[in-house]
């Protein structure tokens, strides 16, 4: 290998609520890593800052960096707190209210007070235009030019900053949404964001087309202006020549394509470290495999199978929290798009202690984030938070959290505890902060379920791989309230999902209504319908500079048993002609993978037919080198005093490296720590490093 390609870096930039992440990939495989504290104000000041640091710590050149990937909270956030563009909606007549309607589902199941989140548009910027298509694309009514003109009139009026556009059955036949755009355009010129649904997304169900829609446009301002202003700060470093974004279903995208289809973005860093963990499930040959990523604001889970992280295309954004759980619905705003199947909850480092009215302890989902940050961090924070009931409990050094970059202030944090969360029900401090931590693992272990028993998955047969900031610390905890018995801290776990950016493909994800029961679906016909969507794919990839050569294309389809409102996807093998009775029978396997049962008999009906062209990330080395060691190899052993609650009680705990762990199996309690989080081995279980310097976590089995 030359000088040259040795001194080539890729660089992934992960935003989080508290931190921002940063890693570099060498072609030699070193992998380089930073943490910063995120910048609330200009998300962007804190990456092009991490990058910089990075880049002079290790004395790299700017122009040594060929890649960035980036993943961000943005999107999320502007949903979340309602700080997206002035929106107008444009549908069809009669259609005005379907953000109203929703779906009638209400997510707390006792709860007759229950208010739904209000739309995206309020109902003055929803206008209606004359026209109508059938179910098959047939023109029932012509466009009426003249109302879309006099709606794009009054949107001008109104200040929008976003424009969307869907109208009935356009899935079928975009001819009217072409037209509508067109006049909008016209009349508005280049001042508004524009999304027509037959762009974003081509499929059938009225509300959920109509909120995605809704959804990209809503945020089509705030991504386009934050992804310019993150491209302007890496070109003045000198790192911006190749920026990509991570999307939500795992692969990565352009930076022009995530300007223009912003909805793609919602859950792009939860995303990236469920891409990290699967590689590490496929080099370990795990089959099962539960995700825990756990930082300073939320604690997201996600199931891998046979390598292959779970992926869905229901979604629901808003309201505190994000879900793909048809158990828990109408809480946020529906996404139809391609998601890795995470479930996330506000449960993170920075999550507030509280007491309900009913006197009931809480953790988050509000948090305390980087500024001012937990009570510990010294910067005016004065709610309890997570983090100072783990520095209260001896679980995290107050001297050096991130390498000793973040000191920690132990007595501020104790005195929070005690006079907010021990001393109003009467308990000891070190009580009072096991409660929390307690009451937060219950938390996570309900996220745990949400993708897996509640999806059929017994977890007891999975590997729970924990990475974050924090995810470590509770992973153990975690596993043994579901009685796991291994738990796997892979090595930069603080940084995985900046890792994991490095590590996904780059994506073209396209989707075809095709309602068709499969006993009458002609094969030769559905091939070619897959052979269009394909070469759509293939010329997208193309136009971005990737050679066809490059560019692989995989098949799926959307199926349900007849009569049933929902679908599950499965792979059509192959590139021909489809054979339908093997498509039939991946799906009544995935319908009782599922739901546990499954009827051969049921007529199967098609919903649509989607692909995926990707090109192959390079992926790093396999040996994953240990992050920079927080202790002196040559001081005298490291010791602290941990607190385990009333049944185990307080042990002097050996504080190691995740070098000491390679001579032989250790006994817990330890404490593990590292330059980016810190792992926990609570009593009765006991550690080890594999091979690939994997901290492995064995449980004491279950009574």
């Amino acid at each position: 290998m030359d000088i040259q390609s040795q001194r080539s870096y890729r660089v992934g930039i992960d935003v989080g609520g508290t931190f921002t992440d940063v890693v570099a990939t060498s072609a030699d495989g070193r992998i380089l890593v930073r943490k910063v504290a995120s910048t609330p104000g200009d998300l962007s000041r804190g990456s092009a800052q991490a990058v910089a640091e990075l880049l002079a710590a290790n004395g790299i050149r700017t122009d040594e960096v060929d890649v960035v990937v980036h993943a961000t909270t943005t999107a999320t956030n502007a949903v979340l707190e309602a700080k997206g563009a002035r929106t107008a909606l444009i549908t069809t007549a009669g259609f005005r209210d379907i953000l109203e309607f929703r779906r009638v589902r209400v997510p707390e199941l006792y709860n007759l007070g229950y208010v739904k989140p209000a739309p995206l548009v309020p109902r003055q910027l929803r206008f209606e235009v004359s026209e109508r298509l059938g179910p098959l694309g047939q023109v029932w009514r012509p466009l009426d030019e003249n109302s879309v003109r006099t709606a794009a009139e009054r949107i001008a009026a109104s200040g929008a900053e976003a424009v969307a556009i869907c109208l009935l059955h356009s899935y079928a036949n975009p001819t009217h949404e072409k037209r509508v755009r067109a006049i909008v355009e016209e009349v508005l010129g280049d001042k508004v964001f524009v999304t027509c649904s037959h762009e974003i997304l081509p499929e059938m169900r009225e509300y959920e087309r109509t909120s995605t829609t809704v959804i990209n446009a809503y945020l089509g301002p705030v991504m386009k202006a934050y992804l310019k202003r993150l491209e302007e700060r890496l070109i003045e470093l000198g790192t911006g020549r190749a920026l990509h974004v991570m999307t939500s279903g795992g692969g990565q995208m352009s930076l022009k394509a995530a300007m223009n289809k912003p909805a793609y973005l919602v859950e792009s860093g939860p995303a990236a470290g469920v891409i990290a963990a699967a590689r590490i499930a496929k080099r370990l040959d795990l089959p099962n495999i539960i995700t825990l990523d756990m930082g300073g604001t939320t604690a997201k889970t996600a199931i891998i199978e046979d390598a292959e992280p779970a992926k869905t295309s229901e979604f629901e954004v808003g309201a505190g929290i994000n879900l793909s759980s048809k158990l828990v619905r109408g809480a946020g705003y529906a996404i139809k798009l391609p998601f890795i199947d995470v479930s996330e909850i506000g449960a993170g480092g920075g999550s507030m202690i509280r007491f309900d009215k009913g006197g009931a302890l809480k953790v988050g989902p509000e948090s305390a984030g980087s500024e001012p940050g937990p009570v510990c961090y010294g910067k005016g924070g004065k709610v309890a938070t997570l983090t100072d009931a783990f520095l209260t409990l001896g679980y995290v050094n107050s001297k050096y959290l991130v390498g000793g970059a973040l000191g920690l202030h132990g007595e501020i944090a104790r005195q929070a505890i005690r006079e907010q969360v021990a001393e109003p029900v009467g308990i000891d401090l070190h009580d009072g902060a096991y409660g929390a931590v307690t009451v937060a693992v219950a938390n996570m272990v309900r996220a745990v379920k949400s993708v897996s028993t509640y999806r059929g998955r017994d977890p007891r047969g999975y590997t729970l791989i924990a990475f974050g900031g924090n995810g470590p610390l509770v992973g153990a905890m975690i596993a043994h309230e579901l009685s796991m018995a291994r738990v796997l801290v892979p090595p930069h776990s603080g940084v995985l999902s900046a890792c994991g950016l490095l590590m996904a493909d780059h994506e073209q994800e396209l989707v075809r209504s095709y309602p068709a029961l499969t006993t009458e679906c002609d094969p030769v016909e559905l091939q070619a319908a897959y052979a269009e969507l394909s070469r759509n794919a293939v010329a997208t990839l193309t136009a971005e500079g990737f050679a066809p050569g490059d560019i692989e294309v995989r098949r799926f389809a959307d199926l349900r048993y007849a009569g049933q409102a929902y679908e599950l996807t499965v792979p059509v093998p192959g590139t021909g002609v489809p054979v339908m009775a093997e498509i039939d029978s991946a799906f009544h396997n995935e319908h009782h993978k599922t739901y546990s049962h499954m009827s051969r008999t049921e007529p199967v009906g098609l919903v649509s037919i989607r692909i995926i062209a990707s090109v192959r990330t390079p992926q790093p080395s396999e040996e994953l080198g240990a992050a920079p060691d927080m202790i002196d190899a040559q001081a005298q052993p490291v010791t602290r005093e941990v607190y385990f609650g009333k049944a185990r009680g307080q042990h002097v705990v050996p504080v190691l490296r995740r070098a000491d762990l390679r001579a032989a199996e250790r006994a817990g309690p330890l404490l593990i720590e590292e330059y980016d989080s810190t792992c926990l081995v609570p009593p009765g279980a006991s550690a080890r490093t594999d091979r690939w310097n994997n901290i492995v976590i064995t449980l004491e089995p279950q009574a």
